[in-house]
């Protein structure tokens, strides 16, 4: 899993599937079933921390789920694959805005929509008008107010595939997003250019405070471990300096979390999905 996710880092799947749209996935999802083999989605692994025994069963990537369309007026449907600056880019091509604060986070609409994606205060999930969702075999659409989220999360039932979202945006200059989307990437070039391979943020940001700000406070601003680094550049990204093994963030994060919480009392949280084999 090192070729499929950000970190370069994890262990082998026993299987890793491709499905071309939403017909073969069902035809892969019925032939797992029927050989009781354990499965999981994902889209360009960029917050995904794979352990170093890898992942027993099968990963299903998302990467052909990547068509965008408008609907009608102001609500466009972009596929889980969809790249977020991809997303920006097409409304904005039609006039419309909302969302330019995904500008710059890497990865795709289905990572955004399950971690509620956002910066400076806003979430992807609060422009969203519903998600269409592959649900024990079947597809349906289902309005936010149906569903649990929240600061960094979306609650799901176990089995379930993001497939698509729909949003609601607002009518926009194109200009105006263009200046949105050059501020976005441009502060994301200063602040989180950490010149190693990374997941982005590793740890959610406690209620009202900086994860980061936390982490320097505890003194573990370029803390390394193995090949795991707590990033010189932005202390809340862990970066692969070199040959960095899962184990390696595991044991750093721990260390995070306890020099943070022995400092400020605060026990931090991860905001990177962790899968696989311990």
């Amino acid at each position: 899993m090192s070729l499929h996710t950000s970190l370069k880092t994890g262990g082998p799947a026993d299987l890793f599937a491709i499905p071309e749209d939403t017909e073969d996935l069902r035809d892969l999802l019925s032939w797992l079933a029927q050989r009781n083999i354990p499965w999981m989605p994902i889209g360009r692994g960029y917050n995904l921390l794979v352990r170093d025994k890898g992942i027993r069963g099968a990963v299903i990537s998302l990467e052909n789920f990547n068509h965008i369309n408008r609907i009608e007026g102001t609500l466009i449907k972009a596929e889980a694959g969809v790249e977020n600056l991809s997303v920006v880019r097409f409304a904005q091509k039609i006039g419309l805005g909302g969302i330019g604060f995904i500008s710059g986070i890497p990865g795709t609409v289905g990572g955004a929509i399950k971690m509620n994606a956002g910066a400076y205060g806003e979430g992807i999930l609060e422009m969203t008008d519903h998600l269409t969702l592959l649900r024990d075999g079947s597809i349906r659409d289902y309005r936010m107010e149906e569903l649990d989220y929240g600061y960094r999360h979306l609650k799901l039932q176990d089995g379930d595939i993001v497939l698509a979202a729909t949003f609601r945006l607002l009518e926009r200059d194109p200009q105006a997003t263009e200046e949105e989307i050059r501020k976005d990437l441009e502060l994301r070039r200063s602040k989180h250019n950490v010149g190693f391979p990374s997941a982005g943020s590793f740890f959610k940001n406690p209620q009202g405070q900086a994860a980061w700000r936390l982490i320097d406070a505890a003194g573990m601003r370029g803390v390394k471990v193995g090949g795991a680094q707590v990033s010189e550049v932005h202390s809340n990204f862990m970066v692969n300096s070199g040959g960095a093994t899962a184990q390696d963030f595991m044991e750093l994060a721990a260390l995070v979390i306890k020099a943070v919480q022995a400092t400020s009392g605060v026990t931090l949280e991860a905001e990177v999905r962790i899968v696989g084999e311990v």
